[in-house]
């Protein structure tokens, strides 16, 4: 008697292993908000990690040195500004210094973290941005482009920012007629995905302010569900069925009438969190309340998603962050790092392929995102797009210290300024050239000289930030004229009776 042996789908992630660290590493202490959001609570890159905490009498969140380990001490600084509990943190692709939060406050604030983390309360903002009625959940940073932020609040409106002027520059308050669940930019960051409590799926075009396609009942349950974009243009979905079971879908943009795969999961009531990783196309599946991550490998081979594993523990999550691939440890065919939160403590676990050799496994680590952006603001506002600039991973990536100047606030006129431009060009006797020129005056004319310099120089960094902001609000006049057009286009409609 003969058996065939079934063909096994080759893949070098069927083999791929979670292993949480070991207590030592652990942060303890941590008193993980209990606030009523389903998301992550949790932002990591390859300098912090952040964590939003119970707070008395506003919103507050941690944010700790990606090493630090151990006891939390009570007396640990947080950043503090919000008058209200804070629901999402997500930190800027483009600076691992610059991070954003959202509030049951209405706003959204920019804060910029010192290298090395904080060394006392953070209360104000760099940037604040208002435009929200109601709380606000959801942040979603624009891949490639600087300084661009979307945010979706509880009043069922999209707001596109330039954070580098305050800017509100788009503003989608028609598209969703009730609370939106998620949002997620595609690799390009031309259009976005969006789920909402009415259960479509959206496409959408924020520059246009228009929705492509719309997929009513992704998902027939009446829970959550959730969206995201991958690297190919097809989007992952995750939801409930009419009889409550868990799901995630596969979606072909270019026609969203069926999905092209479906799989049931099981029967449990937490909202499914999806975390992409464009690099190796995975997808982990981490639900709010589980003991369990699921990862997933997406190929164009049917049926599509792959189950690979799970990760199981005693203990529930209240939420988890996932690492941005910069940061994660090459020399231990390290591919993604979760850190899972608990009622007080966070816990790193790894997800590994084991390999023998100790070379860097560049079949692992193709080229991933890198700080660089592709796109100034001004130039995706006025039209252009393109993907995120790539960095090899190989010999480990060390993140450089902090820039500081990622976000530009209103620069001031030079009117405004203390210094005067003619006071660089001339000293104020004839004696203090002759001196200078022989070189007398016990160096008091090199400082006069460095001085000078300095004062030019400053005022060139002026008008080159004013001829920025100039730059800014021409492609925002451009994008309102945009704007204004689509309005008049959908008024026509409505007048002619199409609508």
């Amino acid at each position: 008697m003969s058996f065939r042996r079934g063909v096994v789908r080759q893949s070098k992630f069927r083999h791929v292993f979670a292993q949480a660290w070991k207590a030592e590493h652990c942060l303890d202490d941590v008193r993980v908000s209990r606030v009523t959001w389903d998301g992550p609570l949790c932002a990591a890159n390859p300098k912090f990690i952040a964590v939003v905490i119970e707070a008395g009498g506003g919103g507050a969140f941690l944010v700790f040195p990606l090493t630090k380990s151990g006891r939390v001490d009570q007396n640990t600084p947080t950043v503090c500004g919000h008058a209200a509990p804070v629901l999402d943190v997500q930190w800027c692709p483009h600076d691992d210094n610059v991070i954003a939060s959202a509030s049951e406050d209405c706003t959204v604030k920019i804060w910029q973290i010192p290298d090395g983390g904080l060394t006392s309360p953070l209360s104000e903002a760099v940037v604040t941005l208002e435009g929200h009625s109601k709380r606000v959940g959801i942040l979603a940073w624009h891949p490639s482009a600087l300084n661009i932020l979307l945010t979706a609040g509880c009043d069922n409106v999209v707001c596109v920012w330039d954070v580098g002027t305050g800017e509100l520059i788009y503003q989608l308050s028609d598209a969703h007629p009730d609370l939106i669940y998620s949002v997620s930019w595609n690799r390009e960051g031309n259009i976005l995905c969006t789920t909402c409590k009415d259960k479509a799926l959206r496409v959408i075009d924020p520059r246009r302010g228009t929705v492509l396609k719309v997929r009513e009942k992704a998902h027939e349950g009446t829970r959550p569900m959730r969206a995201v974009f991958l690297a190919d243009g097809k989007i992952l979905t995750t939801g409930f069925s009419r009889m409550s079971e868990r799901q995630l879908a596969l979606w072909d943009t270019k026609d969203l009438s069926e999905p092209m795969v479906t799989q049931e999961m099981d029967t449990s009531n937490g909202v499914l969190l999806p975390f992409y990783d464009p690099d190796t196309n995975m997808v982990y599946l981490c639900g709010k309340g589980d003991c369990t991550i699921r990862y997933f490998e997406v190929t164009d081979e049917s049926p599509f998603v792959h189950f690979l594993s799970l990760y199981s523990s005693k203990e529930p999550q209240r939420g988890a962050g996932f690492l941005s691939k910069r940061g994660v440890d090459v020399n231990k065919c390290e591919i993604a790092r979760f850190y899972k939160l608990h009622e007080r403590k966070v816990e790193p676990i790894s997800m590994t392929v084991p390999r023998k050799s100790d070379l860097f496994q560049g079949d692992l680590y193709p080229d991933t995102a890198g700080l660089e952006p592709a796109l100034l603001a001004e130039d995706w506002i006025a039209g252009q797009d393109a993907p995120p600039i790539l960095v090899s991973l190989s010999g480990g990536y060390t993140a450089p210290p902090s820039k500081c100047g990622t976000l530009r606030g209103r620069p001031k006129l030079l009117s405004q300024t203390n210094t005067s431009p003619t006071s660089t060009t001339a000293p104020a006797n004839p004696m203090a050239v002759e001196m200078e020129s022989e070189g007398l005056g016990h160096g008091q004319g090199g400082r006069d000289v460095d001085g000078g310099i300095e004062r030019v120089k400053k005022e060139e960094d002026q008008l080159s930030d004013i001829l920025t902001e100039v730059r800014a609000l021409r492609a925002l006049v451009l994008a309102q004229g945009h704007r204004i057009d689509v309005l008049e286009r959908q008024l026509a409609r409505i007048e002619d009776g199409e609508v």
